[in-house]
């Protein structure tokens, strides 16, 4: 794509739908966007432009294919692992918990949490906020279906992540779906939220918001920290991904490390 070519389509994107991808990074989003008129085979960007002015349903199949899911049933159990030992009981001390996962995806992580919740006996004391720019994803998330085939790899991932149970109470096998049960998605409330341009809604005991800044640039990495910064409470804690990082924010002082390695963080100020 040509550069004006590629300003123009970014500028479509936000004027009719609302949606700012000009401050992701370029490279990334550019080699998706290509790789979405090939396998649609458009016959160019002008096309596509045209396509998405007069044609919302092909921006929603666009925006499903456009942002980056990769989520699993706790992924990184590390992770997972820490916030089971350390930070859910320092959450147990509060009437209400207040959590925010950012860029939920289909829902895997935010399951893996209320597992986590669950088992420690806090669930039904938490509500959970699940948001994602793409509304397709909420609404896979809110059915909590996923691969049968997937339920081994994510029951090594739960034990890995200190759990003692029988990773199947958990979910209702069905043909080759696994169904996450009620009982686990009950305290979740999803909807749909851009990082990029919507507000704060809530101050939260815990903020999660893994591999999602990744795709940015600094300008819109800073606009975000700040945006999560703004919706944590006095003494919340902030996870992000492994490859995500607090150095050179504006916000960076404002928090105290808690585990570097694993990118959890509480606010000081």
């Amino acid at each position: 794509m040509q550069v004006l070519e590629q300003h123009d389509l970014l500028t479509l994107i936000y004027e009719k739908y609302g949606y700012d991808f000009t401050n992701y990074a370029k490279p990334s989003l550019y080699r998706r966007i290509d790789k979405f008129i090939a396998d649609h085979q458009f016959e160019s960007i002008n096309n596509l432009q045209r396509l998405l002015m007069y044609h919302p349903e092909v921006f929603q199949i666009f925006l499903k294919e456009i942002t980056v899911n990769v989520t699993e049933l706790f992924r990184d159990p590390l992770y997972y692992k820490y916030l089971r030992e350390i930070i859910v009981p320092r959450l147990a001390s509060y009437p209400i918990i207040n959590i925010w996962h950012a860029g939920c995806s289909t829902g895997e992580e935010v399951f893996s949490l209320c597992i986590i919740l669950k088992e420690a006996g806090l669930l039904q004391r938490a509500r959970i906020y699940a948001t994602d720019i793409n509304a397709n994803n909420i609404e896979k998330a809110k059915q909590g279906i996923m691969p049968l085939r997937s339920m081994k790899e994510y029951t090594i991932n739960y034990l890995q992540s200190g759990g003692k149970n029988d990773f199947s109470e958990y979910y209702t096998a069905k043909y080759d779906r696994a169904i996450i049960k009620d009982s686990v998605r009950s305290s979740i409330i999803f909807s749909q939220h851009n990082l990029v341009s919507d507000h704060p809604f809530n101050e939260f005991q815990l903020v999660m918001c893994r591999n999602v800044m990744i795709y940015f640039n600094r300008v819109l990495q800073e606009r975000v920290l700040k945006l999560l910064y703004q919706s944590i409470a006095p003494l919340g804690y902030l996870g992000i991904g492994l490859k995500e990082t607090l150095a050179f924010s504006e916000v960076q002082n404002k928090f105290e490390t808690v585990c570097k390695s694993l990118k959890l963080y509480k606010r000081i100020v």
